[in-house]
């Protein structure tokens, strides 16, 4: 037995894995990983991983990068955690102090979470809470995008709009308003990002006219809806919602989570917009995908409608227990020097540039509708049919002939449904991105190629065979 099928029996003995339907694991091996180094990860057996994904949009330095490893040695020789009520320590003012600064100007105060579904939840909590305060309790519904997503917590669930993630808990969720998203994918033909993006806030402004009275918050991901496909919108959508936001007197709330620190080209969505949201979510690449936090930045008008006497009961009581833990603070200290010493957004743009010339023929594969772009993430969309841009079933699960190609070659790409993408890690070279799009550009073919066999409800079974 190889020491991979060793932790992978005993893994699967014992362990219910995230976002994994568990009986492919008696077709679909899992991969247990050894060590990582850089953009490379390790299993037992010694084959190496190009880690494409950034393992969940996390890591943007590499994994066991040395500075940050060094700057969590130190740290967990003097405090490993600390009580956040009542209790403060050096890292999580240095952090706070520092998130300040860098963030749009006004965004003065930071509440910390352990995860990006808390902090959409501190979110959503202190934008309600908010307006009870100052005496408008009616401001309690929130306005999202359709196909958007939050988390799965169940308030992220209620502002979300991925069905995979949201019918089976649709009797526990909130009673939101969904309004169509900005999305570019299905623009008419001839027209731009932009013409698409102003057209489309129609909608928005529309259902701010009617409802603003009962809305709290609009909650939005800023430029690239993730979990949804790695769908993709113009920044002049952000600063038109900002605007009605203001007229309509609705808090703004960006989720940055998937998307700040310089994944759009910027550090924050929110720059290319112009624009300062009313709560600012952040987390992911927070600590450089070293340890779990989030920090949910808000303006010192939201932080003073609850700064009272106790017994007036205004205060935030929210809180989690490893809230600012020192450890987490540490490796996001060490990610902004990072950012700061290293020029990582200027050489970034060099990056994007490659990712898109190595791409640039897969707009041409009679199965693809789109190459999509926006700073460090791009996305491969893969149709049945090109000229109506027709999805594939669902069911026949193109993106996974995708992931085990990639496996095999010896990357970790792993599609949302049959958008193929690469989200990696800031320090990969020219030849490694070339590398990912020769790996995807050849698990594209064999995924569109291939007849798929889909199981009906009925138990009948059809075989979609692609013409090409």
């Amino acid at each position: 037995m190889s020491l991979n099928d060793h932790w992978m029996q005993r893994d699967l003995a014992v362990l219910w894995h995230p976002c994994t339907q568990m009986k492919d694991h008696e077709q679909l091996p899992l991969v247990p990983i050894k060590r990582g180094e850089g953009v490379w990860l390790e299993d037992f057996d010694g084959k190496r991983y190009l880690d494409a994904v950034s393992s969940w949009w996390v890591n943007v330095f590499g994994h066991a990068n040395p500075r940050i490893n060094q700057r969590i040695k130190d740290q967990v020789d003097q405090l490993e955690h600390v009580i956040l009520a009542g209790f403060s320590h050096a890292p999580v003012v240095e952090l706070s102090e520092r998130l300040v600064k860098m963030t749009p100007a006004g965004l003065d105060r930071v509440f910390y979470a352990d995860n990006g579904s808390s902090c959409i939840e501190v979110a959503l909590k202190m934008s309600f809470h908010y307006w009870l305060n100052v005496g408008q309790p009616a401001k309690k519904r929130f306005i999202t995008l359709s196909n958007s997503y939050h988390g799965e917590t169940v308030a992220a669930m209620s502002v979300g709009d991925v069905s995979l993630f949201t019918d089976t808990y649709k009797a526990l969720l909130l009673d939101t308003l969904k309004v169509p998203s900005p999305d570019c994918f299905y623009r008419p033909e001839g027209m731009g990002w932009e013409e698409h993006s102003r057209a489309m806030f129609a909608h928005m402004e529309q259902c701010l006219a009617e409802h603003h009275r009962e809305v709290a918050a609009v909650i939005v991901e800023p430029l690239i809806q993730g979990a949804g496909g790695m769908r993709m919108y113009h920044p002049i959508y952000l600063r038109l919602l900002r605007e009605a936001c203001d007229r309509y007197g609705v808090h703004l709330i960006h989720d940055e989570i998937a998307v700040g620190f310089g994944r759009t080209g910027t550090m924050f969505a929110c720059e290319q917009a112009g624009i300062r949201p009313d709560f600012l979510c952040l987390s992911k690449a927070l600590t450089g995908g070293y340890l779990p936090l989030a920090a949910c930045l808000t303006t010192d008008t939201i932080y003073q409608a609850f700064y009272d006497d106790y017994s007036t009961l205004r205060a935030f009581l929210h809180s989690h227990s490893y809230t600012g833990n020192p450890l987490a603070c540490a490796a996001a200290l060490a990610t902004l020097d990072i950012f700061e010493q290293d020029g990582v957004i200027e050489a970034n743009r060099q990056l994007a540039a490659r990712m898109a010339s190595a791409t640039a023929h897969l707009a041409d594969h009679p199965h693809v509708a789109e190459v999509r772009q926006t700073g460090m993430a791009l996305a491969v969309e893969m149709v049945q049919d090109k000229a109506s841009k027709t999805a594939y079933p669902w069911q026949e699960r193109r993106g996974l002939k995708v992931y085990q190609h990639a496996l095999q070659r010896g990357a970790l790409l792993r599609p949302l449904g049959s958008v193929v993408y690469f989200l990696p890690p800031y320090v990969i070279t020219p030849e490694q991105i070339d590398f990912l799009a020769e790996v995807a550009s050849e698990g594209i073919d064999i995924a569109t190629r291939q007849s798929v066999s889909v199981a009906l409800p009925s138990g009948a079974r059809v075989d979609f065979r692609d013409p090409g």
